[in-house]
């Protein structure tokens, strides 16, 4: 999976995750640096399940109930 596409998959999912319109889940992840930690992280990230990567979204968001 190329990076591009791993950034995509967790918008997705975690907009699913969160029942939020993907395109306000790609302006929070923006907004907070998500995106580029899965970038930068990519190669660690992209090997761990989902649960995962959602629950460090959450932290660095800081709002798990969003």
């Amino acid at each position: 999976m190329s990076r591009l596409s791993f950034k995509a998959f967790c918008i997705e999912k975690y907009a699913d995750y969160k029942s939020m319109p993907s395109n306000e889940v790609f302006t929070l992840f923006e907004h907070n640096g998500i995106l580029q930690i899965l970038d930068n992280d990519y190669d660690v990230l992209h090997g761990h399940g989902f649960e995962y990567v959602i629950q460090n979204i959450d932290e660095i968001i800081g709002n798990g109930n969003l």
